[in-house]
C-alpha cells in the first residue's frame, strides 16, 4: 500500500480550511485516507475540518478489525463519519465563535483489494487507472441536484454562480447522513480524494494524466496542486492518493 497527501492554501484565501490525514496500519493490512474542506467564519473552518479528520481516524482505528465483511467495513465508515459529525457539532455548541461551522468529508478505508468510500458534501473520490478515470462519489450540492434533474447541463454547471452551495455537511446538524460506496481495488488502481479547490480548476482528464502518465506517483499530489495554483489557486487545494 502507498498513500500520499498534500494540502495548499492556494493563491487567494487568507487561510487554509482544508485538512487531511493518511495512515497505514502498523501491520499494513489497511489504510485510512480522509479529506475535509471546512467552512465557517474566521478560523472556524480550520477547526471543523481538523476536528472531523481527527475524530474520523480515531474511530476507524478504535473499531477496525481484521476479517471484516464488506458490509461491516461500511458500518465502520458510517460510524467514523458519525463520530466526526458529533465532534464538530459539539464543539460548535460549546463555543459561540464557532456556531455554524461545518466541513465536507470524503474518506477511504482500504485493504489490499477492496475498500469503502464515505462522503458528505462536495469533496470527491475518483478511481484512476490506465483505462481512465471514474468519479466514485456524488456531490451533496445544489448544482448536483440540478444536474440530476436536468435543470443544468454539465457545461452550465461549471459556471453556475451557486456551485459552492452544499446541501449536506459535517457538524451543522446533530445528525447527518453519509453515503458509502463499496469498491474493489485492482492492482493498478489509484484512488484520489480531493477538495473542490482541485475539482473546480483541474478537469478529470488532467487528473488522469498527472496520476498515470505524469511521472512518479509519489509526486502526483504536488503536480495536481501546482496545476490548480497555476490557474489562480482560487481556493484551498487538497489531494490524497492511495495506490494498492
Amino acid at each position: 500500500m502507498n498513500v500520499w497527501g498534500l494540502t495548499d492554501i492556494g493563491k487567494s484565501r487568507p487561510s487554509n480550511q482544508d485538512s487531511f490525514q493518511v495512515i497505514v496500519s502498523s501491520d499494513e493490512t489497511y489504510s485510512i485516507c480522509i479529506v475535509c474542506d471546512g467552512m465557517g467564519g474566521a478560523n472556524a473552518g480550520n477547526v471543523a475540518s481538523k476536528l472531523a479528520v481527527d475524530a474520523f481516524v480515531a474511530e476507524v482505528t478504535r473499531i477496525m478489525k481484521p476479517g471484516l465483511t464488506q458490509k461491516q467495513l461500511s458500518i465502520v465508515a458510517e460510524s467514523a463519519a458519525t463520530a466526526a459529525n458529533k465532534a464538530v457539532f459539539t464543539e460548535a455548541k460549546e463555543h459561540p465563535d464557532y456556531q455554524g461551522m461545518g466541513t465536507t468529508l470524503v474518506g477511504l478505508i482500504a485493504e489490499k483489494e477492496r475498500g469503502v468510500i464515505v462522503n458528505i458534501g462536495d469533496s470527491r473520490a475518483y478511481r484512476i487507472n490506465e483505462d481512465g478515470i471514474t468519479r466514485l462519489t456524488r456531490d451533496h450540492s445544489v448544482v448536483e441536484e440540478m444536474l440530476q434533474s436536468g435543470r443544468l447541463s454539465v457545461e452550465e454547471a461549471k459556471h453556475y454562480p451557486g456551485k459552492n452551495l452544499i446541501t449536506r455537511a459535517v457538524g451543522t446538524e446533530a445528525n447527518v447522513s453519509a453515503d458509502t460506496y463499496s469498491i474493489e481495488i485492482g492492482q493498478d488502481d489509484y484512488i484520489l480524494l480531493c477538495s473542490d479547490g482541485l475539482t473546480n480548476t483541474v478537469d478529470e482528464n488532467e487528473m488522469l494524466y498527472q496520476v498515470v502518465h505524469g511521472g512518479d506517483p509519489s509526486y502526483a499530489c504536488k503536480r495536481l496542486v501546482d496545476l490548480a495554483n497555476s490557474r489562480g489557486g482560487p481556493d484551498n487545494i487538497t489531494a490524497v492518493l492511495f495506490g494498492a
